[in-house]
């Protein structure tokens, strides 16, 4: 091979190496976190975190309510009673009666822990929420970065390609190459252009898929996170720091049980006590007397709408505590898991590195072979495939890495 041409395929072979490795020095360096930029900006553009105010203003009033004096709003009632449409002897009654509602025994505190309770259960969705809007932009962002990885291999396969085929094509002019070896360099010229051709149309796919969650486009470097420092959550759920998922589904349960107890004090309708003021005259010649009166309403109970309502709310905080069981295996299982797969990409990445120091010595030594005469084409193509493959590989292995510590922060419940 011309001295010239393959000095140059090692410049372009450097400085890409050198690109892949500035992919992870700038995340260790500690530079500006754009991943936990692009999570602030796809939770703005989350449909779901746009109701969850609505729905934090509305337990806030449900804790306004349970504070109150009376269960209900008081009433007024305004009657008139008069003989005119028949004899029209000048009677008038009139009647102003203001009735307020009672609490029963034991409500007014089963519906302000129940209105806590709830309140608890939005903020703890609105956690929740935010890390699956994290995990859902964490996927789509290694995905693009694996997209950009294959994108810049298939196009050094293909530069590379074309300064063989340039070479080749140099050499069988003057007679020093046969014809099989031109149609080699240019199907392999072929074969780098329809890989590019894929890789462009994947990165284009993987830009779109961060954008349509963010908003806007990705940035130019696509930082990595640091692993988590959580230790994994044991059998009882307890850890370091409390798990958004975790934590939500405990205060449903502890909201399920709050509507559990509200329906057992709430066996009747609430009572009520009103005050009556009358005010009255039996005809004309007589002048108008007043009396004041209370009256106490007491509601008789249903005995079969009790143990519905009763039942119905059982069988919720039930199934809420089952749910908080299972979402505490779960946790821990996706804890363990994610580790094993984080500790097997690290594993991959060192095999990768050794594989891609082979391969690049085995095709130094292939060039200089190919360039004296003393190996042919086909052989110089199978191991520039291999030192593409080990290299395109190890790249893949950064990225996966990369990902097994986010997929690891986002079974923990860490945010960017």
């Amino acid at each position: 091979m011309n001295p010239i041409v393959s000095c140059q395929l090692r410049l372009v072979a450097i400085l890409a190496v050198g690109v892949l490795a500035g992919f992870s020095a700038q995340a260790a360096e500690g530079q500006t976190s754009g991943l936990a930029s692009a999570v602030d900006q796809a939770w703005r553009l989350n449909p779901q975190a746009a109701g969850l105010d609505a729905r934090e203003a509305e337990a806030r009033a449900a804790q306004d309510l349970a504070a109150g004096l009376t269960p209900e709003p008081g009433s007024l009632s305004i009657g008139n009673l008069s003989d005119r449409f028949n004899r029209n002897q000048g009677r008038q009654e009139f009647e102003l009666e203001l009735a307020v509602p009672l609490w029963l025994p034991g409500q007014k505190t089963a519906r302000e822990a129940e209105a806590a309770s709830q309140l608890d259960e939005i903020l703890a969705k609105r956690a929740a929420l935010r890390l699956e809007v994290g995990g859902e932009l964490r996927e789509a962002w290694w995905a693009l970065a694996a997209a950009r990885s294959a994108k810049l291999m298939a196009s050094r396969r293909l530069d590379t390609a074309r300064a063989l085929e340039s070479d080749v094509m140099r050499r069988y002019r003057v007679g020093e190459l046969s014809r099989i070896d031109a149609n080699l360099a240019q199907t392999e010229t072929h074969a780098a252009n329809a890989e590019w051709v894929e890789a462009q149309a994947t990165l284009l796919q993987a830009e779109q898929a961060v954008q349509t969650l963010t908003g806007s486009p990705a940035p130019m470097t696509l930082d990595e996170e640091s692993p988590t420092g959580r230790r994994l959550i044991d059998e009882s759920g307890d850890s370091a720091a409390s798990h958004p998922l975790l934590a939500v589904t405990a205060a449903a349960a502890r909201s399920a049980r709050a509507r559990a107890k509200v329906a057992d004090e709430s066996r009747r309708a609430a009572p009520e006590l009103a005050l009556r003021v009358v005010r009255e005259r039996t005809d004309f010649a007589e002048s108008y007397s007043s009396s004041v009166g209370i009256k106490l309403k007491i509601p008789f109970s249903s005995g079969s709408q009790v143990r519905r309502q009763s039942a119905a709310a059982q069988a919720e905080a039930n199934q809420a505590e089952t749910d908080l069981l299972r979402t505490q295996t779960r946790i821990r299982l996706d804890a363990e898991r994610a580790q094993r797969n984080l500790q097997s990409a690290e594993r991959q990445l060192a095999m990768a590195h050794e594989r891609r120091q082979l391969s690049t010595e085995n095709l130094r030594l292939a060039e200089k072979a190919f360039a004296l005469g003393a190996s042919d084409l086909a052989s110089l193509l199978r191991i520039r495939a291999a030192a593409f493959d080990a290299e395109a590989f190890l790249d893949r292995q950064r990225v996966a890495r990369a990902a097994a510590i986010s997929r690891l922060n986002q079974a923990m419940g860490v945010l960017p």
